[in-house]
């Protein structure tokens, strides 16, 4: 799920665009008026999106976007005067007065980013800890010497009995080693 924060300085403002999206079929996670309160909200959301105006309680939207993890991307709305000084390029924009089609457009555009980086990401090989990949080595190392395999095919052993027993390289290769000592 991507978790959408509205923060403005006035509550009402907030309580509005928050309105605005759940009528248009969107959650929101968090209504704030502070970077602060955005901060703790944050602190733990696997994907989001901030919404938000130029200035809050106790910052400017340019010092939360420098406090904010990567995977929380930033919409700023604000008057065409206030978004012509907005200097960082991953912040989206949507210009004041606040066209609805507008706002509701650009969070779909966000959100269907946000999916195809989450998609990319799950795709990528897991990275092992130095632990697993020396006994995934190991492993290798013995089939090599005990089956007369080069690496690729002690590799692609160890690979394949994983994908057939639904246990992953490392198991699979603890398994190896448990049974050729």
């Amino acid at each position: 799920m991507i978790n959408i924060i509205v923060v403005f300085p006035k509550p009402e403002d907030g309580k509005a665009i928050k309105n605005l999206l759940v009528r248009n079929g969107f959650e929101v996670t968090a209504v704030c008026t502070s970077g602060a309160q955005v901060m703790t909200v944050v602190d733990g959301i696997e994907y989001g999106i901030v919404i938000c105006g130029y200035k809050f309680n106790d910052m400017l939207y340019s010092q939360l976007y420098e406090c904010l993890p990567a995977n929380i991307e930033m919409l700023l709305i604000a008057s065409r005067m206030k978004l012509h000084d907005c200097t960082e390029k991953d912040i989206l924009s949507v210009e004041m007065p606040l066209k609805v089609y507008d706002l509701i457009n650009t969070i779909e555009m966000v959100m269907q980013s946000i999916n195809r980086k989450r998609k990319k990401l799950k795709g990528r090989p897991q990275k092992r800890n130095p632990k697993e990949q020396a006994v995934i080595d190991k492993a290798k190392k013995v089939l090599m010497e005990r089956n007369n395999m080069s690496e690729e095919e002690a590799h692609r052993y160890i690979q394949k009995n994983s994908m057939d027993s639904g246990t992953n390289m490392v198991e699979t290769a603890q398994m190896v080693l448990d049974i050729m000592h």
